[in-house]
């Protein structure tokens, strides 16, 4: 498995709340391990005590992801740094019995599961695959949702860095919003343009008189 899947750990964990909207979905164990997708020896781990470790963690992954979006990389490194050492990860490599057409093994760098607890396996999981991406496409590609009120967290895997929003629903609403609001801009000069247009043609007739 490429350590570039793994980003989409602190992704997923930060997205389980939406505070502009007043919304939390990490609210019991289920959802906790349902984070975890196909890790299931990993997910059994978690315990209802793991749903407020799972929050601590999520507060500083987006913490990571808002300074990003700010612009404020030595922040946004100092403090997936802090989690980096924090939750320090254990890679094997792995074949998962997965050969190629020769019968060969297709070996491949794995983060192994934490000995501890759930939430030191994941949140180490979440920041090295966070801490990979970083590196390798730069800290500008970790943003949140420009549309309002989501602010959602992604990772920006176009080529020409042009990612706005976390997903095409936000992208357009987005736009039909920006769309909708240029519509009544236009329509407020029209008749302002209208009422000025009017008041000179009363100035030129009353002169005239």
């Amino acid at each position: 498995m490429e350590l570039a899947y793994y980003s989409d750990y602190a992704v997923r964990l930060v997205n389980t709340e939406e505070p502009n909207r007043g919304k939390d979905s990490l609210t019991s164990v289920e959802t906790v391990r349902a984070l975890f997708g196909a890790s299931k020896d990993a997910a059994r781990r978690a315990t209802d005590a793991d749903v407020t470790r799972f929050r601590g963690v999520r507060g500083r992954l987006r913490a990571v992801f808002e300074a990003a979006d700010g612009g404020d990389e030595e922040l946004a490194v100092n403090l997936l740094n802090s989690l980096l050492l924090e939750f320090p990860v254990s890679p094997q490599i792995s074949g998962h019995n997965h050969r190629d057409d020769d019968g060969r093994p297709l070996w491949h760098l794995h983060l192994s599961d934490h000995p501890s607890n759930a939430t030191a396996g994941y949140a180490a999981i979440a920041a090295m695959g966070l801490a990979f991406h970083l590196t390798e496409y730069g800290v500008d590609r970790l943003g949140l949702c420009e549309a309002t009120p989501c602010r959602n967290a992604y990772l920006d895997t176009s080529t020409n860095r042009s990612r706005r929003y976390c997903s095409d629903r936000c992208a357009t609403r987005a736009n039909v919003a920006a769309y909708r609001a240029r519509k009544r801009l236009e329509a407020v000069r029209s008749e302002s343009t209208g009422r000025t247009a009017e008041n000179t043609q009363d100035s030129t007739a009353v002169t005239e008189r």
